[in-house]
């Protein structure tokens, strides 16, 4: 069994949320800070949502942030974020190898779906999961204990691609082979994810076979 993540992992998409977030808050006359972009980088909406509210002391709710994120973000999955390089390639690879994929996500599912439909990605996956369906984070060890029981494997028998370090981590101490993928968005955790993941690439090319 694979599990992917999608954002920064099979598509260049995290830079759009970065200047979601930038723009939400410039609207408001407020900046972003580290701590802030760091923590709504791969949190998930009602969460993310939830947590400008409490870190900037908005008088709104999270429904609105969602709804405002949501407008901002809707055509950049429509008509922009590219494939990264080589990854319909490797999911192609993996197809004709006779693998098992499945999605694991916390994207917006509106705006996964339609890029998966324009990108041609959306037929090697037997399953989309979005975690914020199951109430679960992907730093947290028991989500990955939960998705594969739910899909009837073990952990010593499924890989993960993902750019996130803390879903990287929260993977291995489930007991998942990790193979990070590099993603400028978490370019400063480098180092830290190649002594973490089992292997590290920079970009799928390197995994495709001639």
């Amino acid at each position: 069994m694979i599990l992917f993540d999608f954002d920064g992992t099979l598509v260049d998409s995290n830079g759009v949320w970065e200047v979601v977030d930038n723009t939400f808050l410039a609207r408001r006359g407020l900046t972003p800070t580290q701590e802030y972009s760091e923590t709504v980088g791969h949190s998930i909406f009602p969460l993310a949502a939830q947590f400008t509210i409490d870190y900037y002391h908005l008088d709104t709710t999270p429904q609105a942030i969602m709804d405002e994120w949501t407008q901002l973000g809707r055509e950049a999955y429509l008509s922009q974020v590219p494939a990264k390089p080589g990854a319909l390639a490797f999911l192609e690879q993996c197809r004709r190898q006779g693998e098992d994929m499945v999605l694991l996500i916390a994207c917006v599912p509106e705006f996964c779906h339609a890029a998966l439909k324009r990108l041609e990605m959306e037929d090697y996956f037997s399953r989309l999961i979005f975690v914020q369906e199951l109430g679960m984070l992907k730093k947290d060890p028991a989500t990955f204990v939960h998705v594969l029981k739910e899909l009837g494997t073990s952990p010593e028998e499924s890989t993960l691609y993902e750019d996130s370090p803390g879903a990287c981590a929260s993977a291995k101490a489930a007991g998942l082979t990790v193979v990070g993928v590099y993603d400028p968005f978490y370019a400063r955790f480098e180092e830290e994810l190649k002594g973490l993941c089992h292997r590290y690439i920079y970009s799928f090319t390197e995994l495709l076979q001639p």
